[in-house]
């Protein structure tokens, strides 16, 4: 089945669906639409929320990111092995989903009071994943393999090292990510 994720040539918010693909060995094709492309209103008027990332798994087609990244947790394996493991992995999700909104918007912010008391108040906001990992032997946020949310949670520290290189040392990479499935080299996996 043919698998096919369109966003604009950067990370943001498609970038975990593509670290899932590449690392979960995923054939994949990529469309990157220019901000020319899109200004233009065809592709937009054509999205059903008027909005990117679209991904398309043969005949289906879906729009919005967390709908995307679920059905490719379930598909390929990283959404946990029963029902209890993929409310954690949800549970956990949605925390880092939360923290990410709290990046993002502090990307927004005119001055750096905003950035210095996020980054204060990171060690704190960290501490659950911390301890989680610590508690589940210190490999993964829910069960024994890499699920949705330690990919989110890899990559929301790697956001953060824009605001304060290096990653947090308090949490460890999952093993089994290849730092070359966190910085993909394609052209459309640019900085943002």
């Amino acid at each position: 089945m043919s698998l096919t994720l369109t966003y604009f040539p950067v990370r943001g918010r498609a970038e975990v669906i593509r670290v899932m693909l590449k690392d979960q060995g995923a054939e994949f094709d990529e469309k990157v639409i220019t901000m020319e492309m899109w200004k233009e209103g065809t592709l937009k008027a054509s999205c059903l929320f008027g909005q990117l990332p679209i991904f398309q798994d043969g005949d289906l087609t879906l729009y919005q990111t967390n709908a995307i990244r679920r059905h490719l947790a379930r598909k390929l394996g990283l959404y946990g092995k029963d029902q209890r493991e993929a409310a954690l992995i949800d549970m956990m999700d949605e925390a880092i989903q939360d923290l990410l909104n709290k990046y993002i918007k502090l990307m927004f912010e005119k001055d750096d009071s905003g950035k210095e008391r996020h980054l204060k108040a990171l060690p704190t906001d960290l501490k659950p994943f911390e301890k989680t990992l610590s508690s589940n032997k210190g490999s993964f946020l829910v069960g024994d393999k890499i699920s949705l949310a330690d990919y989110a949670l890899v990559l929301l520290l790697i956001h953060h090292q824009v605001l304060s290189p290096p990653l947090p040392g308090c949490l460890p990479l999952p093993p089994e990510l290849p730092e070359e499935a966190v910085c993909p080299t394609q052209p459309a996996c640019l900085p943002s």
